[in-house]
This record gives C-alpha cells, sequence and structure tokens, in this order.
C-alpha cells in the first residue's frame, strides 16, 4: 500500500551504521539549540530552505520543528551556502554555524540517502520498464526509457532532507491549538476526526519519485491510510521506511500509488524523523513513458492486450512548477493548492497552462519568491 521497509542495507552504503548514527546525535544536537538560535535560520517567503516551526498541511498548522536541506544550485558542497551560484529554486541551505561538525555530518547523510535512493528507484523501474520501443520480450510490461532519462535524474535530481522534531503535545496544548486553528479557504470542517487531534502532520501524499524515512524507533506516529483505516507503521529496528511520492505515481501512469499518510502526536513523548525526499529535476516534465502499440504484434492475452492500449491517466507535469506552487500553500495561507488530481487527463485545471510559464530553464536558478508571483498563485487568470 505504498509502504515498505528495507534492511541490510549498509552494504549499498560507504561506513553507513555510522553515517547514520552520527546523524542521528547531530539531529538532536540541532533542536536542542535555542528557539532564539534556530530562528537565525529561518526559511523565508524567498527560501525554502533552513528552520521552521510554523508549517501548513492542506492549511493546517502541523505540530512540529523542521530544518530543510536540499542540493545546493552549484551541486559543490564544497562552497559556501551563500556562495552565489548555490542560490536555485528552493533558495540556499542555512546550516547553524553555531554546531561546527553538523553541515559535514548532514552533508555525509544526505549523498547517501541519494545513492541509496537512485538505487531504489532504479529497482522499482524495473518491473515496468521494457528496454525498446518495439520490444516483444513476454514479461515485459508498458513502459519504455533509455538511459539518459536515468542519468539526468541522477545529476540533476533536486531533492532535499527534511530533519523533524515533535515534542509532546499535551491536553492543554491540544485545546488551545484548536481553538486557534486556522479555518483558511474553508479546509477545517467541524467533526471532521483529522481536525479534532492536532496532528504532527495533516493527511498528505509526498511529492517526491520515492522518500526515505528514518524513523524514531522510540516513538511510532507515523499513520498510513490502508482498507479505510489509519494503520501505524511500525518501524522494524535498523531498517529505513521507504514510500512511493506523487512524481512516481503520474511517471508509471498510475501503476505505483502514492500513499496517503498523517503524523500523530504523543502526550508524553517527543520524536524524530528524517525523511529524504528523492526528487526530479525542476526541469523536468513528469509523463509516463507509455510502449506505443505495434500493430503487427499479435495479441493472445486479454491483460497484455489492454496494457498495450494503455493510454496517458495524467497531463504532463512540470516538477519545478508543481513543487514551487506546493512551497507556497506550506508557508501562507493563501489557500494555494496544488495536487495530481489536478494533471487527471479528464480536468484541465489552470495549472497545466500556468507551468508553461516556468518552462525556461533559467527561472529555476534564482530562488522562488511568493511575495513577488502572489498575484500569480491565487488567481487562475493571472499571468505574470
Amino acid at each position: 500500500f505504498g509502504f515498505f521497509q528495507i534492511i541490510n542495507y549498509h552494504h549499498l552504503l560507504q561506513d553507513g551504521s555510522t553515517i547514520i548514527s552520527e546523524f542521528q546525535s547531530a539531529l538532536a544536537d540541532y533542536f536542542a539549540l535555542p528557539r532564539d538560535v534556530k530562528l537565525q535560520y529561518k526559511r523565508r517567503d524567498d527560501n525554502a530552505r533552513g528552520y521552521f516551526d510554523d508549517e501548513l498541511t492542506r492549511q493546517k498548522r502541523d505540530w512540529k520543528e523542521c530544518l530543510d536541506v536540499g542540493v545546493p544550485g552549484s551541486r559543490d558542497w564544497s562552497q559556501s551556502d551563500d556562495y552565489v551560484e548555490n542560490a536555485c529554486l528552493d533558495g540556499w541551505n542555512q546550516f547553524p554555524t553555531e554546531l561546527p561538525q553538523f553541515r559535514s555530518t548532514v552533508v555525509s547523510y544526505f549523498e547517501a540517502c541519494a545513492e541509496l535512493s537512485y538505487f531504489l528507484f532504479r529497482l522499482m523501474a524495473r518491473g515496468i520498464i521494457i528496454k525498446g520501443e518495439n520490444s516483444r520480450d513476454e514479461n515485459s510490461h508498458h513502459m519504455v526509457h533509455d538511459d539518459a532519462f536515468y542519468q539526468e535524474l541522477r545529476d540533476g535530481h533536486a531533492s532535499y532532507l527534511r530533519m523533524n522534531y515533535y515534542p509532546p503535545c499535551s491536553s492543554a496544548d491540544q485545546k488551545q491549538s484548536n481553538e486557534s486553528q486556522t479555518t483558511a479557504a474553508g479546509k477545517y470542517k467541524e467533526g471532521d476526526d483529522d481536525n479534532k487531534a492536532i496532528l504532527g502532520i495533516s493527511p498528505h501524499r509526498d511529492a517526491s519519485f520515492l522518500t526515505i524515512l528514518l524513523q524514531d524507533v522510540n516513538c511510532h506516529s507515523l499513520q498510513v491510510w490502508h482498507e479505510s483505516k489509519w494503520k501505524t507503521i511500525h518501524p522494524v529496528p535498523n531498517a529505513l521506511t521507504v514510500n512511493t511520492g506523487d512524481m512516481l505515481m503520474l511517471w508509471s501512469n498510475g501503476r505505483y500509488q502514492a500513499p496517503l499518510h498523517r503524523v500523530l502526536t504523543n502526550e508524553s513523548s517527543k520524536r524524530y524523523s528524517s525523511p529524504f525526499f528523492y526528487n526530479p529535476p525542476y526541469t523536468m516534465w513528469i509523463h509516463a513513458p507509455l510502449r506505443k502499440s505495434c500493430p503487427e504484434q499479435q495479441q493472445t492475452d486479454d491483460n497484455d492486450s489492454n496494457i498495450i492500449k494503455q493510454k496517458h491517466k495524467y497531463h504532463p507535469l512540470l516538477y519545478g512548477y508543481f513543487r514551487a506552487v506546493r512551497f507556497a500553500g506550506d508557508v501562507t495561507d493563501l489557500g494555494v493548492e496544488i495536487q495530481t488530481s489536478d494533471y487527471l487527463m479528464e480536468h484541465q485545471s489552470p495549472h497545466l497552462r500556468k507551468q508553461e510559464f516556468m518552462r525556461d530553464a533559467d527561472f529555476f536558478k534564482k530562488p522562488f519568491s511568493i511575495d513577488k508571483y502572489r498575484s500569480f498563485l491565487v488567481d487562475d487568470e493571472n499571468d505574470p
């Protein structure tokens, strides 16, 4: 149902056990910093990277603190974070100088996750990929692609690592937060179970190809919606939890599903977690590379015939545009939303037209400013 756990992966990572243990220690050290120190590195409406404790998920505030770190625009970690070429659509990284070893520890873990993500993606793609346009391999499925796609993904992925801290949430906290909860865009509905209690993160789907999650083995709060109910995902010791994301769902033409999930709060226990979002390059158009039907090919199996004749379920999606609008919805109460349902073939969402504005690759070399493009974001008829 969109989640699985992997073990015995350490041989895929150089010094895998050490990297993870050092990263976990660094994570705790970071969130132990005084709040006024962390706020010096707070993300802004023109920089998606940095510290924050005010994120909105589906227009409802989450109960968590976070630090987001992403691939530098120059793709060179040896350059300082304020190096001019390190800026990109998501902005630039903000590492605290108060923890001298923090940056190098996080970068080591980040790069290990990137390599593991690519390895897993290739394995997942193998189930739906055929080598050639006219392949007659009886075991092949309905997708085709060439090595150029994988090279573009590996060299240009726009991934980011999120470090989460979920403080305990008492009954008093629950009551106070419910009384002040935002009702922006009419998303809050009285009587909705998800809105009766404060959540670490409200129900959502990840926008990534796939997500690698380092869970807290001492506090199990991650839940997935499956068979019409919420099910807790209990981490296996020394395992990493993986889930598919929106981009993989679109790229596979719905063959892989992005699971709806949420994070609960806990009255007495704190929780740390770190999802690594393996994302496409900003400039990549996500569209299922469907195999073309071969008129001369004899069809003897009904199921195979249906696969060959399968049509696209989604319009092409420009990832950089999707990411920019999703960020705007996370940090503002403008009521801005973008979901994969906007790209269903039976829909003609304004996003299909608006994303054309960002087709120029140079757009992704500078930070996206929510304030600058505010009218563009909120007005379906307005272009910049």
